[in-house]
């Protein structure tokens, strides 16, 4: 309205104010449990599950299960019933008449009513039905009176029945055990070539260019009508970048999971195709969201710096086998449905063994605005390499500038890290955050950060702080050091800092 948003609830659901939130911001929360798939969770019983059916709405961030074909709209809203994951199930009927049902699931973000953009389309709202926890309370109040005025007779009779439920209890407990491990995270799966040809239509819709090769979006069958959106990979550098090592990656990779991490799904290995399947981020990449027309809020931002930090500490050090990315910056960072930050690519670059500490450097992985400066030297390459680049996209967090693009519209040529360091170091930190009254606001964490991304930037790889020490900085689990001036480091100031350990 007057453009801007204004948010409503749906029926069964309340306002709900985040605490704590300076900017005040408002969602929904609804007035039941939400589905959480459990035993015996209401969700599970027909009996206890409705609908609103609302028209002209949408939550176009958090799909994920697709189906289209010769359906109505109760056949879609079914299917959602049927499934204790889904949240809200939306209909529509395209112009070729075909019917296609988006199964959505918590958290419902970034919904919207309209009257134009959506017009046509049928939400099903699932709720739990009211009355259920009366109607609970009941029978017990009613069972408890019956056993203690029957006889021994029917007491028996109801000592043979609670046996019985029992029992029929036991099975659907196994049987729900049966179900979580068809729901568990399904392996990395092998595909021909000609199933993901088919997947991106001939690779047609290109998502971007990296390091490594192209990426296309695509669509796979997951069978039933149902379809899956992925990220396709197609490798460029097979053979440059070590052919015989592609499948050992791909296991590796596969075993890999973490919140912060793009999940690889599946593969190709067909000859002289070799291509990985991810699962697909909805918005895109954090270069496209940080350095665009509107800037993201400052809070939101420093989200995504300590996510970043939690999924390198990760790859270095909490995963069976360690892994250094070398190419940490904002393109290969992706945003999911709830703009949580996803290092993507961790698996393409060189793998550290369980035992080993350190990769051998063939040649200088990574780009210009990031690299490390031991990727220049004889210095070996550490999982600090990825310390370092990290330290330069928390610059670029705080201040919303891209380090390559400052670099080049600066008169005097002066780096993001120096004009960091000169901000920080005359207490001119205001001007760091320049526009952003967010920030301004919050200066203390602003100067805290800017902080710990000095550390991470310093010359020398020992005095870098580990990724888990970073995080803990950032959570203020520890203190933050003065930092000493990046690129201007001499022996007397290393002796004079050496009582700082990271």
């Amino acid at each position: 309205m007057n453009g801007k948003p204004q948010c409503m609830c749906p029926d069964n659901y309340s306002y709900f104010v985040q605490p704590n939130d300076p900017n005040n911001l408002t969602s929904c929360r609804p007035d039941f449990p939400p589905p959480s798939c459990l035993l015996h969770g209401w969700e599970t019983d027909p009996a206890k599950v409705d609908f609103q059916e609302r028209q002209n709405l949408n939550w176009p961030f958090s799909d994920y299960e697709f189906t289209s074909g010769d359906f109505d709209k109760y056949t879609c809203r079914e299917r959602c019933g049927g499934d204790c994951f889904c949240a809200a199930a939306v209909y529509y009927v395209d112009k070729n008449n075909v019917a296609n049902c988006w199964k959505k699931k918590y958290p419902l973000s970034n919904g919207r009513y309209s009257t134009t953009a959506e017009n046509g389309t049928i939400v099903f709202l699932k709720f739990r039905k009211a009355g259920y926890g009366n109607q609970h309370r009941s029978y017990l109040t009613l069972i408890l009176s019956f056993l203690l005025g029957s006889s021994v007779f029917l007491n028996i009779l109801l000592v043979l029945g609670i046996l019985g439920i029992y029992m029929f209890l036991r099975k659907r407990k196994m049987l729900g055990q049966q179900l979580v491990a068809s729901l568990a995270p399904e392996t990395v799966r092998s595909y021909t070539y000609k199933e993901l040809e088919k997947a991106t239509r001939g690779f047609k819709q290109r998502l971007g260019q990296g390091a490594f090769g192209t990426v296309y979006k695509g669509v796979l069958e997951l069978g039933s009508n149902t379809k899956r959106y992925v990220a396709i990979k197609k490798l460029d550098k097979v053979v440059e970048e070590g052919e015989n090592e592609f499948k050992t990656e791909v296991s590796v990779i596969g075993q890999t999971h973490h919140r912060n991490l793009v999940r690889l799904l599946g593969y190709c290995d067909e000859g002289e195709h070799r291509l990985l399947v991810y699962e697909y981020m909805s918005n895109g990449s954090l270069a496209n969201f940080l350095f665009g027309i509107s800037r993201p809020h400052w809070n939101q931002r420093v989200q995504i710096g300590l996510g970043i930090a939690k999924g390198l500490t990760y790859l270095h050090e909490e995963c069976n086998t360690q892994f250094i990315h070398c190419d940490i910056k904002p393109q290969n960072i992706l945003l999911d449905d709830l703009f949580a930050p996803r290092i993507s690519d961790f698996g393409l670059a060189k793998l550290l063994l369980a035992e080993q500490t350190r990769a051998t450097r063939t040649h200088a992985r990574g780009t210009i605005g990031y690299f490390a400066p031991e990727w220049f030297t004889k210095a070996s390459i550490t999982s600090k390499v990825d310390v370092y680049s990290f330290g330069v996209v928390l610059l670029e967090l705080i201040c919303c500038k891209s380090s390559i693009v400052f670099s080049m519209s600066n008169d005097e040529e002066q780096a993001l890290i120096d004009w960091a360091y000169d901000c920080y170091k005359h207490g001119k930190l205001v001007q760091f955050v320049e526009n952003d009254e967010e920030a301004k606001n919050d200066i203390r964490r602003v100067e805290k950060h800017v902080m710990v991304a000095i550390w991470c930037v310093q010359d020398d790889p020992s005095l870098r702080p580990s990724m888990k020490k970073v995080a803990q900085m950032l959570e203020d689990v520890i203190a933050v050091p003065l930092p000493p001036r990046p690129s201007m480091f001499c022996s007397s100031s290393a002796t004079s800092l050496s009582s700082v350990s990271f």
